[in-house]
């Protein structure tokens, strides 16, 4: 596979060293996927922007890649929400040192990439006017989206792989790229009525909750739903789309909204299974719907409203703006701005311009642009629980970014609660741990001796590394469940909940969450708190950058299971040589 000769260029360095940078991740990435080939890209999308998501190795990365001056983005290029709004830090009252100036160091390093400081998390609702082409997205919800409902095709790219497309204009052709891997692989059926948009939510949460580790799904869980009402709204698309990719979905089928499924017909009004068939086969109830609710509903006092993730759409302001009206007609206004709308900048002129802002606003919602409500730092002298009526803000915000109990509930009731802090009296509630099915694991203790043969990154060249293996068959989420200080992965019910990833040789299928994970990750490493060397049993482009641009030992594509073949604490040597990369278990670990 021979690299375009612009890309062979920029390896040589003949455009400087930030797309020397660039073009060695790009290629990297290429060989590990065994790529067919390039694809020339239409426009990036890059993630990586708050300071709580990102962090110190974010911001160090930004501050070494952009010293020398000589790097510009290829082609058109995006930036993900920021941790705040910055005209309103302090209707916020953000409490940390700095937030401000840290936020916008990173912004203004972006923009000296020549990157268009967009702040949005939902670059398909207005803004850009790519709709079909070639893009590399790194924002989980974007992706989804774009795969699902339009013409525009991406991969789930990291922050750091979106990044080094747009330095280059070149991805590696693979993935979802091919329509080779476009296949749906879990068959849902929907059996109930959906009259909220937190009800799309709550599926596309449902969806992701029963994937489970024995699956297999080296794209990520990408359901076929048949059952579907006749009309959905762009905000129902966005809400079910958002809550899948928590958990690495990055396409779906919709039966009667989206091109039919790569399948062949059955004879019957559907569709055959896929080669291998359905890794599963679901039906989502009313009583699942419920049940969910049940869950979700506050249990304590709640101190704060946020609606808006991803960012809200103008029909999601609306609504919203329609339930506050109700309540203006009757004299009551929200107290204390308890309600707080997230959107885009394209979206918050709009709302401006047709009165939407002013009604919110005059209702005593605080209405803010270019951040999120799951990447922004609340003040716990003020929020210790909040409600929403996103599942992708319930799922990161009670993650180590905030740990903060959240609730569920559609707007009205969201608003209601906003307007009335008295619905829910009592202690607020604690933070309850959230071990999820697909946390089960698959391993069994494993004897004798074993050697693996697979594959390494294409700019790292011989290396042996020892050291005792911190071995998983669930994916690692390093956004929110990895702290960022210790290295300890927390997430309960996780195999390896309580565990530091710190000078192990560490071996998990791939990463799932956010794509902003490279940057955790090499935070880590930057302090001494990360692995010595990665084994990962899938392609993952969520890990592989950051061992890429920092020189961690990295191995993938084994002849075996390395998930299965190893067991924690086995002494273990990874050894790459011109024949490739080995992994031998020196030492058992006793059972």
């Amino acid at each position: 596979m021979e690299p375009p000769e612009r890309l062979t260029a920029q390896l040589a360095g003949a455009e400087g060293k930030t797309r020397q940078m660039g073009a060695r991740l790009v290629l990297d990435l290429a060989e590990t996927t065994k790529a067919d080939g390039f694809v020339e890209v239409a426009h990036a999308h890059v993630s990586g922007v708050s300071v709580i998501t990102g962090g110190h190795g974010l911001r160090r990365f930004l501050r070494d890649l952009s010293q020398d001056g000589d790097g510009q983005v290829a082609i058109p290029t995006t930036l993900n929400s920021a941790g705040c709004d910055r005209e309103k830090m302090e209707e916020m009252g953000i409490d940390w040192p700095d937030f401000l100036e840290q936020q916008f160091e990173i912004v203004e390093a972006y923009e000296g990439l020549g990157i268009d400081a967009t702040l949005s998390c939902t670059p398909y609702d207005r803004g850009i006017d790519e709709g079909e082409g070639m893009a590399s997205w790194a924002e989980s919800n974007a992706v989804c989206f774009s795969n699902t409902w339009t013409s525009l095709v991406t991969n789930r790219e990291s922050g750091l792989s979106a990044l080094a497309t747009a330095l280059t204009g070149y991805a590696p052709r693979w993935g979802l790229h091919l329509e080779s891997n476009r296949v749906p692989n879990i068959l849902v059926h929907l059996d109930c009525d959906m009259n909220d948009l937190s009800d799309w939510s709550v599926l596309g949460d449902w969806i992701g909750k029963q994937v489970r580790p024995d699956w297999n799904t080296p794209f990520g869980p990408m359901p076929y739903i048949t059952g579907l009402p006749s009309h959905l709204s762009f905000a129902s698309k966005k809400a079910l789309t958002a809550a899948a990719a928590n958990y690495g979905c990055a396409m779906l089928w919709a039966e009667g909204h989206t091109a039919p499924p790569p399948l062949q017909p059955d004879g019957q009004g559907g569709f055959q299974p896929p080669q291998g068939g359905w890794q599963g086969e679901l039906i989502f109830t009313k009583a699942d719907l419920q049940q969910r609710y049940d869950e979700l509903a506050p249990k304590g006092r709640v101190d704060l409203v946020v609606i808006g993730c991803p960012q809200a759409s103008l029909e999601e302001m609306r609504i919203t703006a329609a339930a506050v009206r109700g309540y203006m007609e009757m004299g009551v206004k929200i107290p204390n701005q308890r309600l707080w709308v997230f959107t885009s900048g394209e979206n918050y002129q709009l709302a401006q311009r047709d009165g939407t802002l002013a009604l919110l606003e005059d209702a005593g919602a605080l209405v803010l642009k270019d951040t999120c409500p799951e990447v922004t730092p609340y003040n716990r002298n003020l929020y210790n629980h909040l409600l929403t009526n996103s599942l992708k803000a319930e799922h990161y915000l009670t993650s180590g970014l905030n740990r903060l109990p959240t609730s569920v509930l559609p707007i009205e009731a969201c608003v209601a609660h906003a307007m009335d802090p008295t619905l829910v009296t009592g202690d607020v509630p604690a933070l309850q741990a959230k071990a999820q099915p697909q946390h089960a694991t698959q391993k069994t203790h494993q004897e004798g001796t074993v050697l693996l043969t697979g594959g390494g990154l294409r700019s790292q060249s011989a290396f042996a590394v020892e050291g005792r293996a911190l071995v998983t068959d669930v994916p690692v989420t390093y956004l929110g469940y990895v702290n960022r200080d210790t290295g300890v992965i927390e997430e309960a019910g996780h195999p390896l909940d309580g565990m530091a990833i710190e000078d192990t040789v560490l071996v998990y299928p791939k990463g799932s969450g956010s794509t902003v994970a490279p940057y955790v990750l090499m935070g880590l490493l930057y302090t001494g708190k990360g692995p010595k060397a990665i084994v990962n049993r899938d392609v993952c482009p969520l890990t592989l950058p950051a061992c890429s641009l920092l020189g961690v030992p990295y191995a993938h594509g084994f002849d075996h299971d390395p998930c299965y073949a190893v067991n924690t604490g086995d002494l273990v040597r990874l050894e790459r040589s011109e024949n490739g990369v080995t992994l031998q278990v020196l030492e058992r670990v006793q059972a």
